[in-house]
């Protein structure tokens, strides 16, 4: 698993390239280190969307850790709304959007948790104060006060004054195995550029087709 602000390739494409792709990868890498340079901030950021029982559909933004061509990585905490959500229904939708170079990438496909050792290295990399954080949320559930909040932080903190801080117990990561990526482009006039990747599976060739704006 990469990170996100690189994944090699031996012939980088560039924006010049955009329709000439003939694989996903790395023309979203191309761009996302387009959006890194341009984008004044979080360019890994992304929208997610998920849906609950009922098929009424939650949307949130996330910020992407990692990817490679298994797919987009993520954290949160597993008994979050998204995590329910995704444990029940492991497919998902990003969304990419990068306004300052007039760009999107949309993404669908299934869902599947990191592993317990890709979730620690990632979590030993975040900052001491955002790990705290990470033992004191009680993410997507009712909160009485911030104070409360504040006093649950400053508990974690001084449990863990000295030394590492543990991942919790109920905090992991998902990966997006995408199964369709659309590029988009804005144009003059709204005529706009969009390419949209598919495939039947992980692993399989991808298909390309140019879409009506």
């Amino acid at each position: 698993m990469t990170d996100t602000t690189s994944m090699k390739h031996q012939t980088p494409l560039t924006s010049g390239d955009f329709t000439a792709a003939d694989e996903p990868f790395a023309l979203f890498e191309a761009w996302l280190n387009e959006a890194i340079k341009g984008e004044p901030n979080d360019p890994n950021a992304m929208a997610l969307a998920t849906v609950d029982p009922d098929g009424l559909p939650d949307v949130r933004m996330v910020l992407m850790k990692g990817f490679d061509s298994d797919g987009f990585v993520f954290y949160s905490h597993i008994a979050s709304q998204k995590g329910r959500e995704l444990a029940a229904n492991p497919k998902a939708a990003l969304l990419f959007h990068w306004k300052s170079l007039r760009r999107q990438v949309r993404i669908r496909g299934n869902v599947t948790p990191v592993t317990d050792a890709e979730a620690d290295a990632y979590f030993a990399t975040r900052p001491k104060q955002a790990q705290i954080g990470a033992w004191a949320s009680k993410q997507s559930q009712p909160l009485e006060s911030r104070f409360a909040f504040e006093q649950a932080i400053a508990k974690v903190a001084a449990r863990y004054v000295i030394g590492e801080v543990p991942r919790p117990p109920g905090w992991s990561g998902w990966r997006i195995t995408p199964l369709r990526i659309e590029f988009w482009h804005d144009r003059p006039f709204r005529l706009h550029d969009r390419i949209e990747f598919r495939r039947d599976g992980a692993g399989q060739p991808w298909s390309k087709t140019r879409m009506y704006p």
